[in-house]
């Protein structure tokens, strides 16, 4: 028997706003599918704390047996800056302003998000899509909704029908918007629209002489609407109805309440049993923001260069932060708050090293079986890390009790304590076991990956003799970078 047959997961469903018992499509196996960034710029933190649920949403699944295929996106093309059917795409825009090829900023940043997401210690997912690899699969999505006359084509743009698909279903299902709000809330059109309403959304845009991203289609040279990659992707992998579709709070609306309609003019079916959302991150008790400067990155927590932290932080210091907080909490992003996890981090990983070195005895004075189950517990309760981390505590104050003498364990229990306390610390939360001393190899870390990105940015400006001095120099230290597909590594031997 398959140990997920002995848990019950509770998941927090989004579509009815209520726990459900997790039943999956086909016993033993999960698919699962969530939203990934727009390559446009770093990764955002708050994008971060979203994979990162996920993250360890894969890593309980895969940990209690079951077979899973995660999916997880690249929006490389057709996300428009206000997040609608109006402006420059995000990509086009920046190369626009660097002066470069709309793939390079892809690259650079595909890369960005990857490295980022190695230091925090993600597993990788199983299909890494793109959007511009799955062109000809919009195309017939579009086809198909055409077909069925829930869309209509506008001078060489496509738009899904809203209104039309609301007569047989319901539009707003997710966000529980009503069309008729939508229609209350949204400005008149102003002529200049080829939308027979406003609630209507692009599936298809004809490219204006001056967008440099295109591809031919039956209705003209363009590209697709931002909603439609995730509906095309996610079906091709998973089928027209999976398991789990997850991604930040403010996707729920309208991007994930188009992808439901997309797939159901479609397929005639929802598309997902489970829709789950991380809430979001702020910080200082402020909305994060560039414009405001109340923002950092993810390396900037790394190597302490940000006024907002006092001093330089672990990759896994910060996502053992991020995971004292349940997914769906707002989490607090703050210098004090960093502070305290560490020291409780390094009070998790001291009990840990501490297990090799205890004593059994005849008898155990907790019993072991029970706690382990609260850990199952805590998890099958909609993945609820901060009071599995609780019970880790609890742990951690039994295993420095019988080090000193103040509680016993028998050497069956001691086995179980150190499996269990080693599985959900490292295998389901991720966390890597980095002592005190080894926080100076993380600096280095940081500060070899700030010269790299130097010299990235060096090369890309042509800079050839700035991009050679900063590797040449580095080799003078013993740091040697070798520059690979996936970008640019170093080794210091």
């Amino acid at each position: 028997m398959q140990a997920y047959q002995n848990q019950e997961i509770k998941i927090y469903n989004s579509l009815s706003g209520k726990k459900e018992v997790f039943k999956p499509i086909n016993d033993g196996y999960v698919g699962m599918y969530s939203c990934g960034p727009t390559v446009y710029s770093n990764v955002h933190l708050g994008n971060v704390r979203t994979f990162m649920s996920f993250d360890m949403i894969y890593r309980y699944l895969l940990h209690i047996g079951f077979k899973v295929r995660y999916v997880r996106n690249i929006t490389d093309a057709g996300h428009l800056t206000d997040d609608a059917d109006t402006g420059e795409d995000k990509i086009a825009k920046k190369a626009r302003l660097e002066k470069i090829e709309p793939m390079e900023v892809v690259q650079r940043y595909t890369v960005d998000f990857h490295n980022i997401l190695n230091k925090l210690n993600f597993l990788p997912v199983s299909i890494e899509p793109t959007a511009t690899g799955h062109i000809i699969e919009q195309i017939e999505i579009i086809k198909t909704i055409i077909d069925k006359g829930l869309a209509y084509e506008v001078n060489g743009s496509v738009y899904f029908d809203v209104l039309k698909y609301n007569e047989t279903k319901t539009y707003g299902i997710l966000s529980k918007r009503n069309v008729e709000d939508l229609i209350h809330n949204t400005r008149t059109l102003d002529g200049q629209s080829d939308k027979k309403n406003p609630q209507d959304f692009a599936l298809w845009k004809k490219a204006e002489p001056q967008h440099i991203m295109r591809w031919p289609s039956p209705w003209s040279d363009g590209f697709p609407g931002w909603h439609l990659e995730c509906t095309a992707m996610s079906t091709k992998y998973l089928g027209e109805k999976f398991d789990i579709h997850g991604g930040g709070m403010d996707l729920k609306f309208p991007h994930h309440e188009c992808e439901i309609a997309q797939a159901e003019a479609c397929n005639d079916e929802s598309p997902v049993n489970y829709w789950m959302h991380a809430n979001m991150l702020i910080m200082n008790g402020k909305k994060m923001a560039k414009s405001t400067g109340n923002f950092i990155l993810p390396n900037q927590i790394f190597s302490g260069d940000n006024e907002h932290i006092t001093k330089a932080f672990a990759p896994s210091v910060a996502r053992f932060f991020m995971l004292q907080a349940h997914y769906r909490s707002i989490l607090d992003f703050t210098n004090n708050g960093l502070l305290a996890s560490e020291k409780g981090f390094h009070r998790l990983m001291d009990a840990i090293n501490n297990i090799d070195n205890l004593s059994p005895s005849e008898d155990s004075s907790l019993d072991v079986d029970a706690w382990r189950q609260k850990c199952y517990d805590a998890m099958n309760d909609d993945f609820n890390s901060p009071i599995l981390i609780a019970h880790l505590f609890d742990a951690s104050k039994y295993i420095n009790q019988i080090k000193e003498g103040k509680a016993t364990i028998t050497k069956l229990h001691l086995e179980l304590l150190k499996t269990t306390m080693h599985q959900f610390t490292f295998d389901v939360l991720g966390l890597e076991n980095v002592s005190k001393s080894e926080v100076g190899t993380d600096k280095l870390s940081s500060a070899v990956d700030l010269l790299i990105r130097l010299r990235q940015d060096a090369r890309a400006n042509k800079d050839f003799a700035l991009s050679d001095k900063i590797r040449d120099e580095l080799a003078e230290a013993g740091i040697h970078l070798k520059d690979g597909k996936d970008g640019t590594s170093f080794s210091t031997n």
